[in-house]
């Protein structure tokens, strides 16, 4: 059964918001999502959270700054997914750039499925046999629970530098610095910070030291801004709470790739997903190039990937981006297979699933795990917490809070889903399991224009700032199947003042029709054929309960 409630708000915040000069129903949407002030709206780069109330940003930023000054050779090991990939990214440019490029900086990012996740002793004593050895190992979106891998780096001569943000265990490992807004004693106020959101800050902090030590002025100094796009599709990837210090980020970041300045290699994502950059929005990061970077991850190695987000070159570019969208077709196929599985089960059943495959066929031992998630339960953290409670039953995890896959043996099977059972009955809500849909009530009939949703789509939505979805009562007058797996229909907005102009409406992986009239949860875009704007709904979902 869905539940539909409209988000509350307040009509006053509503109305100082529309006196400052916001669209009244910007006003509406922003009140509903805990702005309570004109002052908030600003998302400009100087209303960025400083780098000082970072716990260890600044003395870290000095450790860096006498590793470049000696030249001595680094290595980034970064997480396979998006967020870790752009961490990654921003890691070597960064250091490339206020360094000078003969910095001597490699990257390793870990086989998923060979070396598990993290900073493991298998990934350190394969960073130990880079040439040149690294003397230093600086982590980016994982480390923050690696106490064995440290421990194990200080053993072959190598310092760790962890920069993370996930949260951390009962014990810290023991490295050289540690930069994550979850850490023990971090007063840094926005805890919602991505892997590669650490790492800018890291860069910026970086910046102002050698700026002090005479290296650069405010004139000649590189900018670390231009990195903004990977730090935009990094935390809009990883599904990040968009609090205001991440909207800075995104937002600023989006900007740059709407202005045509953007990485080659985001550019070329952008042409693969056929998406135009000029009209770049969240929705695009989060569900059309995140996913393509992070095929590379799922099916076994982001180097890939991360090669893609470093290279200069736009023709080069161009080649990994369309090569990343066939990386599905590999002999790992059953693996793509178990996820499609889950999200299916996710969808269908409104809960958490995680299926397994064989590990190597139907000969190994182990059992390999794809799952997806609920908005709300974190998919990795629950399996942390699995994995503390029963040291050993899992083999190799990772992922983020919608997504994970995870290795186990076979003869685990039955303690494992008792195990996860368990911890999916303590975290997860009535609230999140009776698919509730929070909505932002209806539009009025002159807002059903492609103006509405160009302004919609230049906003910064995502995580904890949720996309506007509205609700109302239609006349559905065509229905039809695209591609035979995507209902699309027009409809005519019913109620107190309604036109009767009618508008095409999609619902993607939805086969089955609606009544004539129907109460439907949607989304307001603008679609552009052939030179022409139109207004499109989106489908979210259809309120059975109404009787419409």
């Amino acid at each position: 059964m869905s539940l539909f409630s409209q988000r509350p708000f307040s009509e006053r915040t509503a109305t100082w918001l529309a006196q400052s000069g916001l669209h009244p129903l910007l006003a509406r949407l922003y009140a509903a999502r805990g702005l309570q002030s004109p002052e908030e709206l600003s998302l400009d780069l100087k209303q960025l959270i400083s780098p000082v109330e970072l716990k260890n940003c600044i003395n870290t930023a000095c450790l860096l700054a006498d590793i470049l000054q000696k030249k001595e050779p680094m290595l980034i090991v970064a997480d396979y997914d998006c967020d870790g990939a752009t961490a990654c990214a921003v890691g070597l440019r960064g250091l490339r750039m206020l360094g000078g490029p003969d910095t001597p900086i490699q990257f390793l990012v870990p086989n998923r499925f060979t070396m598990g996740y993290g900073l493991t002793p298998e990934v350190v004593e394969l960073a130990a046999q880079q040439t040149p050895k690294p003397k230093y190992l600086i982590t980016v979106d994982n480390g923050i629970a690696s106490e064995a891998g440290v421990d194990r780096a200080r053993e072959l001569g190598m310092e760790v530098i962890v920069t993370d943000h996930h949260l951390p265990g009962d014990h810290l490992p023991k490295a050289l610095a540690i930069v994550n807004p979850n850490q023990p004693d971090c007063t840094f106020p926005s805890k919602a910070l991505a892997g590669v959101g650490v790492m800018f800050y890291l860069l910026v902090a970086l910046r102002a030291e050698l700026r002090k030590r005479g290296k650069f002025t405010n004139e000649t100094q590189p900018k670390v801004e231009n990195l903004l796009d990977l730090v935009a599709l990094g935390t809009v990837a990883d599904v990040a709470q968009l609090d205001r210090n991440n909207r800075v980020l995104v937002s600023n970041g989006l900007k740059r790739i709407r202005a045509g300045i953007s990485q080659p290699g985001i550019q070329a994502l952008f042409q693969a997903a056929t998406r135009n950059p000029r009209k770049a929005n969240t929705f695009d990061l989060g569900f059309a190039i995140g996913p393509r970077l992070n095929a590379a991850g799922r099916l076994a190695d982001m180097t890939l990937g991360i090669r893609l987000l470093l290279t200069d070159n736009t023709d080069e570019a161009m080649t990994l981006a369309h090569g990343n969208s066939i990386c599905l077709w590999n002999p790992e196929w059953h693996q793509g297979v178990v996820g499609i599985v889950a999200s299916r089960l996710k969808e269908r059943f409104n809960r958490p699933a995680i299926v397994f495959a064989p590990a190597d066929g139907n000969t190994g031992e182990e059992l390999r795990g794809s799952g997806r998630s609920l908005t709300g339960f974190h998919l990795r953290d629950a399996l942390d917490l699995v994995s503390k409670r029963e040291p050993g039953l899992i083999l190799k995890f990772g992922g983020h809070a919608m997504a994970a896959g995870l290795t186990i043996r076979k003869d685990d099977f039955e303690k494992f889903d008792t195990c996860f059972q368990q911890v999916a009955s303590e975290l997860l809500t009535d609230e999140l399991l009776e698919r509730r849909h929070a909505h932002d009530g209806g539009l009025d009939p002159s807002e059903f224009t492609s103006e509405i949703g160009d302004l919609l789509a230049e906003e910064i939505w995502g995580q904890g700032f949720p996309q506007p979805v509205f609700y109302g009562e239609f006349e559905i007058s065509q229905q039809s199947l695209m591609k035979e797996k995507h209902l699309r229909l027009m409809v005519r907005p019913l109620g107190r003042g309604a036109s009767s102009k009618p508008l095409t409406a999609v619902w993607f992986n939805r086969t089955q029709s609606l009544p004539a009239k129907a109460r439907l949860a949607y989304r307001l875009v603008t679609d552009r054929y052939q030179g022409q704007a139109r207004v499109q709904l989106m489908i979210e979902a259809h309120d059975e309960a109404s009787g419409a």
